[in-house]
């Protein structure tokens, strides 16, 4: 049976958090080996800003997870020994719900690594029935291949996303929009789906929404904007706010959307690196948000302050943007969220 039919549905960010979960980088698996150390840091520092607002479980893979109980033991983290492939929680872990009477539980996506860009996958693949096994959580097998940093909800109903990777046939070749919708209403408890186009230039997980736009409280998104015409995100980004200024959400409500200026461009290796404030992640009462530094100092002050209008009651606790960005991705990239709810014990 689906979730929406047993009054599951997906929470939205800004509701309370039992803890945070992060999965410790996989050397092996990374695009620029070398820079592992630099990497470990980012996560890190990831980490203990996260623990400052709620507890953090990493998950480690098990040559690993000794060595990581000792550094982060009365931290506020915890660590737990679970073989994976990639670091990229939101996307090769569970997408968890909450039903109406408190119960939380999970969707376990089918994972190809991005549309087999990278392998081995079969243990990401694994990873989040893992997990919600391993909490006792109730488990929903989706027919569906499908990473959390591809969909943003507000939980009331409506959904953001992209059309370059939904609909891409690197995930689901045999599966079309009107499937594809349909599954999310099913396991989501969604009624809208508001599809923007492409993504950002650089991001190879071929347009994940967490990188563009999202839900800031029901009837209010935010977009990452380029007004440089000459730049390659400039017509991205200004055909998807025109969708956003124009499209309404479950409620009917028609949309308030608000603009986030990108950081400058910034290079690594030739190819361009997909530097995003929307990649921010919300923790309990507090936004843990990328910062780029040197010439993006004015974007990064911009922003900060936009997010503090915005979240007026949550402290902005920024970090290093640039730590783990060669790898591909950001702070909400890494991250994924246990809702706060009944259930949820580790056996």
């Amino acid at each position: 049976m689906v979730p929406s039919v047993l009054h599951f549905r997906m929470p939205a960010e800004w509701e309370r958090h039992a803890c945070t979960f992060i999965a410790w980088p996989v050397r092996g698996s990374m695009c620029f080996p070398e820079n592992y150390r630099q990497v470990a840091t980012g996560y890190s520092q990831f980490a203990s800003a996260i623990a400052e607002f709620e507890p953090v479980t990493i998950l480690a893979n098990p040559e690993e997870a000794g060595t990581l109980e000792k550094i982060y033991q009365g931290k506020n983290v915890r660590v737990l020994s679970m073989a994976h492939d990639d670091s990229w929680f939101r996307d090769n872990g569970p997408t968890f719900l909450v039903a109406a009477d408190g119960q939380v539980g999970g969707i376990n996506w089918r994972f190809n690594a991005w549309g087999e860009k990278y392998t081995p996958y079969d243990r990401d693949d694994r990873l989040a029935g893992m997990l919600l096994d391993s909490f006792n959580l109730p488990r929903f097998n989706a027919p569906l291949v499908l990473e959390g940093g591809s969909i943003h909800v507000d939980g009331e109903g409506t959904l953001l996303t992209t059309e370059q990777c939904l609909l891409n046939p690197n995930r689901n070749p045999k599966e079309s929009r009107e499937t594809i919708s349909a599954l999310l209403k099913d396991y989501l408890a969604i009624r809208q789906i508001i599809w923007l186009k492409k993504g950002l230039s650089g991001d190879e997980t071929d347009g994940h929404v967490d990188n563009l736009a999202c839900f800031a409280a029901p009837g209010k998104v935010l977009i990452q904007v380029c007004e440089d015409p000459s730049d390659e995100n400039y017509t991205v980004t200004q055909e998807n706010l025109a969708i956003l200024e124009q499209t309404v959400d479950a409620a009917g409500r028609k949309l308030e959307v608000i603009p986030v200026q990108q950081p400058p461009a910034r290079y690594y290796r030739g190819k361009r690196l997909t530097l995003s404030y929307m990649n921010f992640y919300l923790v309990n009462d507090g936004l843990i948000l990328p910062v780029f530094g040197g010439e993006a100092a004015e974007t990064d002050q911009a922003a900060c302050d936009i997010l503090s209008r915005t979240f007026p009651n949550r402290r902005i606790r920024t970090i290093d943007g640039t730590a783990i960005i060669s790898e591909g991705g950001n702070v909400h990239c890494a991250t994924q969220q246990l809702p706060a709810g009944k259930g949820g014990n580790k056996r």
